[in-house]
């Protein structure tokens, strides 16, 4: 580490880029050789970033260089890098109990935080929750409660989805073909839908009315599914990892309406649109929308392993052994995620929105100066900027990395920026600059 690091408090205050390297720097550079040879390969490193240390919006890395962080490990520390209250908790809560099962026996902070959650439910009635230890782990539940309480074994999901790389949830994702391929044969029961996203014609549009409606009533309901055996719709209120689209307003309270009409269940995956990120606790909240089951994870404890389903009361009727986790809900990660939940709800998610206004209004100053941009779409601290084709997508995300801009690509042609909460008008103004200079060398119209 450079000997002209900075304190902790002087890391969380910086607001622009230290390069004292090219990146990637020698000692990351060395790491990264390390990591070739015992790592999966199957690991999508997006760049060589080599984090050493991080507070708030910056990160150190090992050669001492700061970078602006606008991907918040893919949309993880919802409070910052190391805030010092959920710091706090970790440690209190790991001098005192590090571990026991939430299945087979009773955690006090694994009640408190169930409790909080629950009150959290934007679910109409009483709630219950499992804790799991991810966001696929939470589809996971939410497909096996579907089904269980319903007695129907098929499942919709959306063309353009990311929920998740387990069985389950992968059988679900539908954004790349290679988070599927030759993992076959899949979940069976599932089946996809067009999303409203009008830069994949093909897989959607701008209104409910085309196609989406009239592929779900017209094909599938018509031609290969009777809707009386579809357990649940699965959706994304913001689609994340497919590009950071945001439907029309109308469409989540008219996939209500089609559950409504069929006894279908509504699962809302809130992973990475939840937790205040887009301005609300949860995105469905922009639409009014009730949904039967919520699922979180990302951002819910800051970075420790953490995930959650949330259901309407009289949805989970599971009896006991139906399902289970030995580490989901564990009391330090339970400890880390009231502390971030405070947070979020005492002024984070409200400096999310505003924020994020100015991080959108920004954006689309830019894109009109720039032809290679198509659009910038977002809510809150979840901004997408849809660039002319894929190479240019990814050769921006590199040239910001370079200037020391964390982002990453998402969609087909997708810039995703979704920095933490915390992150200050400085560091919003500064990012902006560094991703117009990325644009300009290699956005070019």
């Amino acid at each position: 580490m450079s000997t002209t690091a900075l304190s902790a408090g002087e890391l969380a205050r910086a607001d622009a880029p230290r390069l004292l390297t090219e990146l990637p720097g020698p000692k990351a550079r060395a790491l990264v050789e390390r990591d070739a040879r015992v790592t999966s390969p199957s690991l999508p490193r997006a760049y060589p970033l080599v984090p050493a240390r991080a507070a708030g919006c910056v990160v150190e890395d090992v050669d001492g260089n700061l970078l602006l962080d606008f991907n918040a490990g893919i949309a993880v520390t919802s409070t910052g890098h190391a805030h010092p209250e959920v710091v706090e908790a970790i440690r209190r809560q790991a001098g005192e109990l590090l571990h026991f099962s939430a299945s087979d026996f009773y955690l006090p902070v694994y009640v408190e935080l169930c409790e909080r959650l629950a009150a959290l439910f934007p679910g109409p009635g009483p709630a219950r929750v499992f804790l799991t230890n991810s966001g696929t782990e939470a589809v996971e539940a939410a497909v096996k409660l579907a089904r269980w309480h319903t007695g129907r074994q098929y499942v919709i999901a959306f063309f353009g989805s990311f929920h998740g790389r387990s069985y389950g949830s992968a059988s679900l994702t539908a954004s790349k073909a290679r988070y599927r391929a030759r993992f076959g044969p899949l979940l069976p029961g599932v089946l996809h839908a067009p999303y409203a996203d009008s830069f994949r014609p093909n897989l959607g549009a701008s209104d409910w009315d085309f196609p989406t409606a009239s592929y779900l009533e017209g094909v599938l309901f018509e031609r290969l599914v009777d809707p009386a055996e579809v357990a649940a719709i699965v959706v994304e209120p913001i689609q994340g990892e497919g590009g950071y689209v945001v439907p029309p307003p109308g469409w989540l309270a008219a996939l209500r309406e089609l559950c409504d009409r069929h006894g279908i269940l509504l699962v809302a995956d809130e992973v990475q649109s939840g937790i205040g990120r887009t301005g609300r606790m949860w995105a469905v909240e922009h639409e009014g929308v009730e949904p039967d089951v919520v699922v979180a994870g990302k951002g819910i404890a800051s970075g420790m392993p953490l995930g959650a389903m949330l259901a309407r009361e009289e949805v989970a009727t599971w009896t006991p052994g139906t399902h289970g986790s030995t580490y989901g809900g564990n009391p330090v990660a339970c400890a880390a995620a009231l502390a971030t939940l405070r947070l979020v709800e005492d002024g984070l998610a409200a400096g999310a929105e505003r924020t994020g206004e100015r991080l959108l209004a920004g954006l689309r100053e830019l894109a009109s100066r720039r032809e290679a941009i198509r659009d910038v779409r977002g809510r809150g601290l979840m901004v997408g900027v849809e660039l002319a084709d894929h190479d240019t997508a990814a050769a921006v995300e590199q040239e910001c990395f370079r200037r020391g801009l964390l982002v990453l690509g998402a969609g087909d042609a997708a810039i995703r920026l979704s920095p933490p909460l915390v992150v200050t008008d400085a560091q919003v103004d500064r990012a902006l600059e560094l991703f117009a200079a990325a644009c300009a060398d290699e956005a070019a119209p």
